[in-house]
């Protein structure tokens, strides 16, 4: 009996200093999670998963990881349910806790790499410019694809164009 309420105390400790580094968390990341903990479970869930089926704020999500984050959507759903999250036992809570912490961390670098950038460039052997919209992800991909391609010939590695 005794350790039962010692878990149970360092389950609300736990918690405790969860919900205390939140609003920490949420100053230094982005502008909005995708499932808050004050706000109702299934309507955020519904938003979220029409965000996913939806393409455009998470198109840069990997497959897996969007199967992973609707697993953990559907682990919260179950346990959840309709009722709240203080309605449920420590153990449920620290569940459903770790589900959110990985959803929103999963959605929000999702999100970031989505994110349209647009740039104004001059076209080469034109005078005006150009505007250019990629997503984040898109302009990673570009830059590492020319390093690639550059790095051999920068260090004459490259077989291809030698004699």
């Amino acid at each position: 009996m005794n350790k039962s309420k010692e878990r149970v105390f360092m389950v609300r400790k736990f918690l405790f200093a969860a919900l205390f580094a939140l609003p920490i968390t949420v100053l230094a990341g982005s502008s909005e999670l995708p499932l808050r903990p004050n706000a109702p479970f299934q309507a955020q869930q519904v938003k979220v998963r029409s965000d996913l089926m939806g393409g455009e704020a998470y198109s840069e999500i990997a497959a897996a990881d969007r199967d992973r984050v609707i697993a953990a959507l559907d682990r919260m759903s179950l346990i959840i349910g309709n009722g709240t999250l203080e309605a449920l036992s420590p153990d449920q809570q620290v569940q459903v806790f770790n589900d959110q912490e990985f959803v929103n961390n999963v959605l929000t670098k999702a999100r970031s790499d989505s994110r349209l950038v647009c740039r104004r460039q001059k076209t080469i052997g034109s005078h005006m410019p150009a505007t250019q919209c990629l997503t984040v992800a898109e302009r990673e991909r570009m830059r590492r694809n020319v390093q690639n391609q550059v790095g051999p010939l920068r260090t004459g590695k490259n077989t291809e164009f030698s004699n």
